[in-house]
């Protein structure tokens, strides 16, 4: 093994300061290569007592990639005590959300004076009858995916389709991302640096621990955290292959067009947002699809109620009236809110709700997205569209064919020419199905005042439109399904839109066509405290938002976009300057992002996923596969020849840029005790960005980028880029064939200047690139076939990749095995 110390790599000088004194927390026990342990959500390493090694300190600048101290007590409002009593089950309701777009409603306003308590359950009379309360438990036949394993769902058996998570992506990648950790921890072991990293594992153990409360007296504390979270933060070396196995398990169900599929994917997510495993009995599609239509409304309704039940009529007032307002309309930074008073006792509401309510709301809404189902209601409504009598609906302009009463609203079933639906006016009403023509739908915010909406609409050019939160696939404090089944559409919004949700569930699925998805914050699949979901399932589509989208997941929230084909555009930021004063950039905080709210409460999931086609990607600050303030974040593209460009090309608005093209934290990152992973299998790709990317992490964090094959380019090149921890954290680059060109000289250093934790007592920072397979080019001068140190705990690992591809493919049959004995019980 040759091992060769370069000189140190001097960073871009940015100025700045982390005020977090004694942070606490993270217990993580270094599993051994082929350990085989999996994730238990109570399986929790307790804190190790650490001793301080004589290490020499590199004398490096104190400040340094860090943005402006923030006031903690900028905040107007108050954190609270707990939530108070349960609820009384009262009907009716008033929409203050929507009135919330401009500005916050005063005290005393029309709003604190409207009845809103929440729901009752739906009345159960007429052919639409169900049980107000869920049954109790899941029937042999149901759908639902059962458990191999704590927290995974295995593929279905019986007559139900077949979910196959195996058949997804780069064949071996299982195997691929295997390798990983012996490869590390061989490298630490050998050089002696294994007891530091120890001591890493240890330190942050500790500061988990300590920040486990809700209040703690500093900016970090224990309000939403998730238990995965605070495994992975623990077992880093874990990341790959747990974050390779979720986002290819999401994608296997994406992939579906039963409902199998999408509650597939549902279950995959539930195990690992803390939210308990479903007892409820889902409904089979019946010979009479509009009979189930009916019924799924009904029990999607009830178990709406059944979510919010548990909050006073006081906090599901609160919890409604402020939460767009405070979350949203009155920020433009993307860290954190202004009011985080406000935001944390926010959450605590959130967290109160009936989660398992909610996320059992969404696997009943899924239901409606299956083929055979939706063929069979066509077929069975068709006859109307021919033949019926055209009938007269408040906010319709065309043809209505028909009119559904149902406990829970009307459903209101649109011709095949072209049809105007203004959803504002059309009140009472649940559901639309439209069996063809260019329609243009507008508005329609699910909220308090109209908890539940289905669109259905089977073809046609449409163009949905508005510029209320909670609209196209989206809800605050609801539930909203959207399905787009053929054409080329439009989807024009501005906050809380296009398969988002604060407080419920918001699932947009657009089944063909090139798309175009406009918004602006919290959009195209974004969740706080529920679930946010969109699938595209083909088509060369457009994305384009400004804040806080594309697979972002904020506290107690998954959001997820997964686009299955197709060559693609991804634009976020663009709008709103960054909140670091020492370098020129817009906010961008999307593409696969998990954060929590920095001084407030701990972040969810975020996950962009893409299935094939050569896509672009644009995001400025945060972007692609990243998890800020305890939370977690991928991003994965299955398949093409793909570019991140890093920073936005021009300004949201089309127009040229007023900032300087530069580009933080980016392709693969942690930041402030955060998770992030960014996996690309196949295609020869580009990797751009400024500083702080491209496998990095900062401050007790952990940053990945698994590049599984390809002939790639990483053109990042200034500093804290190319496989590197910083501030006590973990940073790697893994790529695994192909001849790649890494640019700068920023490749697996890992300086010894730490300024935010004690060291050596926090362990230190540590980097690596590896590369296995391929003739390659490091800007470092780093050579081939070679193993490079660099610095005080870092490292290029260079391999030929034969013997790596035969201990892929054992590693890959193992998986195999697994699974087909899961399978087998």
């Amino acid at each position: 093994m040759k091992l060769k110390c370069l000189d140190m790599v001097k960073w871009c000088t940015v100025l700045g300061f982390f005020g977090v004194c004694g942070m606490s927390g993270i217990g993580l026990v270094l599993a051994g290569p082929g350990d085989g342990k999996d994730f238990q959500p109570d399986s929790r390493a307790a804190a190790v007592e650490v001793t301080s090694l004589d290490l020499a300190v590199f004398a490096d600048d104190p400040d340094k990639m860090e943005g402006p101290e923030l006031d903690l007590g900028s905040g107007s409002g108050s954190a609270g005590a707990p939530p108070g009593a349960e609820a009384n089950e009262i009907p009716g309701s008033a929409n203050p959300a929507r009135q919330e777009a401009k500005s916050e409603p005063s005290e005393g306003s029309a709003a604190d004076k409207q009845n809103m308590s929440p729901p009752s359950g739906a009345e159960t009379e007429g052919p639409s009858a169900e049980p107000k309360a869920p049954r109790p438990k899941e029937s042999a036949e149901s759908v639902s995916p059962k458990k191999d394993r704590e927290g995974e769902p295995s593929p279905q058996k019986g007559n139900a389709p077949k979910i196959d998570p195996s058949a997804v992506g780069h064949p071996l990648a299982s195997g691929i991302v295997k390798l990983l950790a012996p490869e590390t921890v061989g490298q630490m072991h050998s050089t002696g640096v294994d007891s530091r990293f120890q001591q890493f594992l240890s330190y942050t153990a500790s500061r988990l621990a300590a920040t486990r409360g809700v209040y703690t007296g500093n900016e970090i504390n224990g309000l939403a955290r998730l238990s995965w979270f605070d495994h992975l933060l623990r077992e880093p070396l874990r990341v790959p292959q747990e974050a390779e196995e979720f986002t290819r398990y999401l994608h296997a169900g994406a992939l579906s067009d039963r409902a199998a599929g999408l509650r597939f994917l549902l279950r995959t997510a539930r195990a690992r947002m803390d939210v308990p495993p479903s007892t409820i009995e889902l409904d089979e599609h019946s010979n009479d699809p509009v009979e189930f239509l009916q019924r799924t409304l009904v029990q999607a309704y009830n178990l709406y109620a059944q979510t919010v039940k548990p909050l006073s009529q006081a906090e599901f007032t609160e919890l409604a009236r402020r939460i767009n307002y405070v979350m949203t309309t009155n920020t433009v930074v993307g860290h954190t809110v202004n009011d985080r008073g406000s935001a944390r006792r926010l959450v605590q509401l959130l967290e109160k709700m009936d989660r398992a309510a909610q996320w059992d709301m969404a696997e009943v809404l899924a239901g409606l997205n299956d083929r055979l189902f939706l063929e069979s209601l066509r077929q069975a409504l068709g006859g109307s569209a021919g033949h019926g009598t055209q009938t007269a609906v408040p906010g319709v302009s065309g043809t209505v064919v028909r009119k559904i009463e149902t406990s829970v609203g009307t459903i209101v079933v649109g011709g095949t020419g072209i049809n105007e639906y203004r959803l504002e006016e059309m009140k009472g009403v649940v559901a639309i199905v439209d069996l063809g023509g260019d329609d243009v739908y507008w508005e329609g915010t699910v909220s308090v005042d109209r908890p539940l909406l289905l669109i259905l609409d089977y073809s046609g050019n449409d163009r949905y439109q508005g510029k209320l939160p909670g609209i196209q696939g989206a809800a605050i404090l609801g539930g909203s399904l959207l399905i787009d089944l053929a054409g080329n559409d439009i989807y024009w919004a501005q906050d809380v839109a296009q398969g988002s949700t604060l407080g419920g569930v918001g699932i947009l699925v657009d089944w063909a066509g090139n798309d175009q998805y406009l918004g602006l914050r919290r959009v195209q699949g974004q969740a706080i405290g529920g679930v946010g979901v969109l699938i595209d399932r083909e088509g060369q589509d457009d994305y384009h938002a400004a804040m806080w989208a594309q697979g972002f997941g904020g506290p107690l929230g998954f959001g997820l976009i997964d686009d299955l084909a197709g060559d693609d555009h991804y634009y976020v930021g663009g709008r709103w300057y960054d909140s670091y004063p020492e370098t020129p950039g817009y906010e961008g905080w999307g593409q696969g992002v998990g954060s929590g709210i920095r001084g407030a409460a701990n972040g969810g999931i975020g996950v962009l996923l893409e299935g094939a086609g050569d896509d672009t990607y644009e995001f400025d600050y945060f972007g692609q596969g990243g998890g800020y303030w305890l939370a977690i974040g991928f991003a994965r593209d299955f398949a093409g020849n793909d570019r991140r460009l890093g920073a936005t090309l021009k300004a949201y608005d089309g127009s040229a840029r007023t900032q300087q093209r530069f580009q933080r934290f980016g392709n693969g990152w942690g930041c402030h005790m955060g998770v992030g992973a960014l996996i690309d299998d196949g295609g020869d790709d580009e990797y751009h960005g400024s500083i702080m990317g491209t496998g990095f992490g900062w401050d007790l964090s952990v940053g990945y980028l698994l590049e599984l094959s390809g002939d790639d380019h990483y053109l990042a090149r200034v500093g804290g880029v190319q496989g590197q921890g910083a501030q006590a954290s973990l940073g790697v680059l893994y790529d695994f064939e192909g001849a790649d060109e890494y640019s700068g000289t920023s490749q697996g250093y890992a300086s010894s200047a730490i300024t935010y934790h004690p060291y050596p007592t926090c362990g230190g920072n540590f980097s690596f690139v590896v590369d296995y397979g391929g003739m390659d080019r490091y800007g470092s001068g780093a050579k081939n076939n070679a193993i490079t140190r660099r610095g005080t705990g870092g490292f290029i690992v260079d391999r030929p990749k034969e013997e790596e591809l035969q201990a892929a493919q054992v590693e890959s049959s193992d998986s195999r095995d697994t699974l087909s004995a899961g399978n087998s019980r």
